[in-house]
Formats: structure tokens, C-alpha cells, sequence
């Protein structure tokens, strides 16, 4: 049976989900506390202001939550004892230990009943990446980079747990995902060096950095930031005894996406993607992932309605914040960091 969907938050990714629910499902409720902002996007589903006023209605049995990261748990919670299927943004809270204590309920009493939202493995420039490695086209891997930068400061009032824990918890999990292993050791750096002179960001930190070492000689190296002025940049490269492949969008054409394998002095492989065109007010990471949040979405409501086991679960939640909080105890700024004079 097709879920009846329910959009809660709408936010700046909440009405992309609310606009890709409607392209491939049925929305019969909107849910934002803000209510002007939830009417003003309603087009004809049923307007409410808390989870609790939607249970109440029964209007809907599939919700997607794009909501502060304080509220994902005990709203995810209500509507899961409601009977709901569940879609929620990353990360799943602010900490480990509250991730920790979410999953241990949801593995006790309702394992199957929620989705967490990684929307590059739905990525299909990512997905091309993914099969060039197990093609084994550049041979045992060593080193992966993972880059995420966005132009400027995120948006007033933005509370996410701090810029690692919001930013790189994808890097992270692209990482987890394309090596389908867990690392041995992590670390970390932060510094601020200009967007937080912009507008205060939660932990004062701008711009940072993971390392992450695996067994077998495989090193991952994560970048992100709030710097990046000439606009969002994604970049992926995997390093391998073979060759190497890189996964970029070049400023020349941001609609394309290139992912390039090269080998000892020749082309392995060489695809670009096309994405297509957002309006000028979307987000700017939604012109990069646009599709790839359609296929997240399109995934969750199909495995609603065949009751198959969803592809991402908060078990990879779990691993991501695991593998980002041991990275912060050793966290290596410039105070931390050894003097040259």
C-alpha cells in the first residue's frame, strides 16, 4: 500500500524533500511550527504545527523529518510509536551518547522502522565511483579524499552539534560506504579563519579536517569548510596502485559532474553527469544533489510500500558518529599543535 507522507520541518532541505515526496508519492500533511510558512506551501495537505496535532489527525502513516537536530529523536520517537515509517535528516542528534541511547530503543522495540538520510548514496556520479573500485579499474586502493565546502556561513540560528558533526558526518559516511570498512583510528583539526567573522557558527570553528586510518594500508583524508566563497564544492578522489579517479564539478559548467579514472599515463575511464537546472532560491547543495534527494526519497516510499528493509539505516548513523567523535578527542588546532618557534 502507498504511504500517505508527512513533511515535518521545512526548512531549507525540508521543502526540497516536500517538493520530491510530491513528485513520487502522495503528501497529505505538512508539519512546521511556523505556521504561515507550513500554509504557504500546503497546496491543498493538511497544515499542522507539532508531530502531536498530526498523530492526533491520523492523516498519515510516512513521515520525512527535516527538523532541528534537538528534535529529530523524540519527534522521530512519537512517530514511530504512532505507527509512522520514518525518513530522518542527519545527523540523528547532536552527540553520540544520545545516538547511542536512540538506536538502542529503536533496535529493542522498531529495527525497521526508520530511514536516515545519506542522500550520496543515492548519488549517482558516487555510484559510478563506487563500481570503478570494485571494478578494481585502479587496482587496491590507499587513500581516499573526501572534500565538502560551502561558500559562506550556515544560516542564523543553525544548530547542528558543530561543523564536523553537521558537515563531515557525509564525508564520513561516503567513506564507510565506498570502502565498506570501519577505520582503526581517527583524529581532527578545526580552525576559524573567516566565515565565523561573518555570522557566529556553533562551535566557532569554520573549517576543519579528519584523518582516518584503516587496516591494510588505507588512509582517508576529509576537508570541510565554510570558506570556499567562489561557491559549494564537492570533490571526491580514490587513490590506487593502478591509477586514481577523481569525482568533481568544475566551476566552468556547474551543471556537470566529472568522474575521471586515470592509470600509468592513460584514461580508464571518463563519464560526466548532468544535473539539472534549480531555480536561483534553491539551496546551493541542492543543484549538486537534486537527483540524488529524489532517488532518497523515491527509495523510502517505495520500500514503505513493498515493506522491504531500507538500504540506510540508523546503524550507519551510529558508525559515522562513532568514527567523528573518537576523531574529536584528538582534536588538533593551532594551540594544540607543535611550535616552530
Amino acid at each position: 500500500m502507498e504511504p500517505k507522507l508527512a513533511v515535518v520541518g521545512l526548512g531549507r532541505i525540508g521543502v526540497v524533500h516536500l517538493e520530491n515526496a510530491r513528485r513520487v508519492g502522495e503528501v497529505t500533511a505538512v508539519v512546521d511550527a511556523n505556521r504561515d510558512r507550513a500554509k504557504a506551501v500546503a497546496k491543498g495537505a493538511k497544515v499542522f504545527t507539532s508531530v502531536e496535532a498530526l498523530l492526533d489527525a491520523g492523516v498519515a502513516n510516512a513521515a520525512i523529518i527535516s527538523t532541528p537536530t534537538e528534535t529529530h529523536a523524540p519527534q522521530a520517537r512519537a512517530l514511530i510509536e504512532g505507527g509512522y515509517h520514518v525518513l530522518l535528516e542527519k545527523p540523528m542528534t547532536k552527540s553520540l551518547a544520545t545516538d547511542r541511547a536512540f538506536a538502542a530503543w529503536l533496535n529493542a522495540h522498531y529495527p525497521d522502522a526508520l530511514m536516515l538520510a545519506f542522500q550520496r548514496r543515492f548519488d549517482a556520479p558516487l555510484q559510478h565511483v563506487k563500481q570503478l573500485i570494485e571494478q578494481g579499474v585502479i587496482g587496491r586502493p590507499f587513500k581516499i579524499t573526501s572534500i565538502l565546502e560551502d561558500s559562506g556561513p550556515a544560516p542564523a540560528g543553525y544548530r547542528s552539534g558543530g561543523l564536523l558533526q553537521d558537515m563531515s558526518v557525509h564525508n564520513v559516511d561516503e567513506i564507510l560506504w565506498l570502502t565498506e570498512q570501519m577505520p582503526v583510528a581517527a583524529a581532527s583539526g578545526r580552525s576559524s579563519l573567516y566565515s565565523h567573522r561573518l555570522r557566529e557558527s556553533e562551535d566557532g570553528a569554520d573549517d576543519g579536517f579528519l584523518w582516518l586510518w584503516f587496516d591494510r594500508e588505507l588512509l582517508g583524508h576529509i576537508q570541510v569548510s565554510r570558506n570556499h566563497v567562489s561557491g559549494y564544492r564537492i570533490e571526491t578522489w580514490v587513490f590506487g596502485e593502478e591509477g586514481q579517479i577523481h569525482m568533481g564539478r568544475f566551476e566552468q559548467n556547474r551543471r556537470e559532474v566529472v568522474v575521471e579514472a586515470y592509470g600509468r599515463e592513460k584514461s580508464l575511464d571518463h563519464r560526466v553527469f548532468t544535473m539539472p537546472s534549480c531555480g536561483p532560491e534553491a539551496p546551493e547543495f541542492v543543484p549538486r544533489f537534486g537527483p540524488a534527494y529524489l532517488e532518497e526519497v523515491r527509495t523510502f516510499v517505495r520500500c514503505c510500500a513493498s515493506g522491504t528493509p531500507f538500504p540506510v539505516t540508523h546503524q550507519d548513523g551510529i558508525r559515522a558518529m562513532e568514527v567523528i567523535d573518537v576523531a574529536l578527542s584528538v582534536d588538533w588546532s593551532e594551540r594544540q599543535a607543535a611550535r616552530i618557534r
